[in-house]
């Protein structure tokens, strides 16, 4: 079991004011390496989370990923204990991250005014659709609405049909990975008494920004050549050949066999040496052009051998290709299972534990080997009388020592 004090994080404190997916993640990266990370729920439903794909009982799986290592602490932030309570945290923690809607903070009484108030050194980590400025700034929206504004949906599906989302909320997971590194950031600039004439440790995190900034040349593309990309479906714009190929036992496999040295041994392996001679593929810019007759020639090879077979073949010649996995070769792939990057737990529903469920380990790896989870995400209020009873013992210490002087 890891030792959670040597963790790079251990020491810090982060209360989580955040619903659904992009906060909790960042929260979730934080409380992976060290940091404690108090999660604030409203009365009654806490997170909605954990209620979303709920298979039984009351508490899903999903909440019990995005949420592992926190503490649960139920508050109602429209009260004025829960605000004065949030304060007294707020003063003893050094990160605030929230993800509602812009000036909800400030509606209840603890925008960054007041959060700086009660501590001039605090990182705040604000995520939200459009981000805290500008003319959308107000308007609400989840992942897949931010998604579509940045790009990259108009990039996801097949070029004849509507455009498709991905099967996880990735607006959200990035957004939360932006924010745990803005965290980090402000933490480090801070330690360094650097803050880059940055008036305010504030972190802003729009959702359509996230993605809008792993479009890669997206936007320079269009603005030097007037190129506007379209849905390539199983292909990557301009690169070839890249595609996933159906073998003959209905399984599918990806083949990235798009580099100048590779595609002459992809060719062979698959017997077109006629392919692998021709001058005109052995640039990346002809084999685009001819990305039609290139994916029909792989396509037929595919066809007519089941997936391992054809694997098998390629990773012989040096082919960069796999299966594509489903969560039931997920949990059963000894590559994972050695770096543990699947750990069981009982787990809880509320209604019943169900045993050795398997969850995607902590990324990335520092050192020698992985981080392990400590708990999965906690019941709800798991943990407030623990930590109201540590502020009220906070408070009487420093009554004791305000009287003491």
């Amino acid at each position: 079991m890891t030792d959670r004090t040597d963790l790079p994080l251990a020491g810090v404190r982060v209360v989580e004011l955040g619903n659904y997916i992009a906060a909790p993640t960042a929260g979730r990266m934080l409380a992976d390496f060290g940091a404690e990370v108090i999660k604030i729920e409203r009365p009654g439903t806490g997170d909605e989370l954990r209620n979303w794909r709920l298979h039984r009982g009351t508490t899903s799986m999903l909440y019990r990923t995005i949420n592992r290592n926190k503490k649960s602490v139920v508050l109602d932030l429209r009260s004025e204990d829960g605000r004065e309570a949030v304060l007294e945290l707020v003063r003893r923690s050094d990160i605030v991250l929230e993800n509602f809607r812009p000036g909800t903070l400030e509606k209840w009484g603890i925008g960054p005014d007041v959060l700086e108030q009660a501590n001039p050194d605090l990182v705040l980590v604000r995520i939200s659709a459009f981000g805290q400025t500008g003319p959308m700034s107000s308007r609400p929206g989840f992942a897949a609405v931010a998604e579509a504004y940045g790009g990259f949906r108009e990039l996801v599906g097949d070029p004849d049909r509507p455009p498709v989302r991905v099967g996880v909320s990735i607006g959200d997971s990035i957004a939360g990975m932006q924010a745990a590194f803005g965290a980090c950031m402000m933490l480090f600039a801070r330690q360094r008494g650097r803050d880059g004439g940055i008036a305010r440790r504030t972190v802003d995190v729009a959702l359509n920004e996230a993605m809008f900034s792993v479009m890669e040349s997206l936007v320079p593309d269009y603005s030097a050549f007037g190129d506007l990309r379209t849905r390539t479906g199983g292909r990557m714009q301009g690169i070839a050949p890249s595609n996933a190929y159906t073998c003959g036992d209905g399984k599918s496999v990806v083949i990235a066999g798009n580099g100048d040295g590779i595609f002459a041994r992809y060719m062979r392996a698959i017997g077109r040496e006629d392919l692998a001679e021709r001058p005109d593929l052995r640039s990346n810019a002809g084999r685009w052009e001819a990305r039609d007759e290139l994916d029909d020639a792989i396509g037929r090879w595919c066809a007519q051998r089941p997936a391992a077979q054809a694997l098998e073949v390629l990773e012989a010649a040096g082919v960069p290709a796999g299966p594509i996995y489903t969560a039931e070769d997920l949990v059963a792939d000894e590559q994972l299972r050695s770096r543990r990057m699947l750990q069981s737990f009982d787990v809880s529903t509320g209604d019943e534990v169900i045993p050795d469920v398997d969850f995607p380990g902590v990324t990335p790896v520092l050192g020698d080997g992985p981080v392990e989870i400590a708990h999965l995400g906690p019941d709800l209020g798991e943990h407030t009388d623990e930590v109201l009873a540590w502020l009220e013992s906070e408070r009487e210490a420093e009554r004791v020592a305000g009287v003491a002087r």
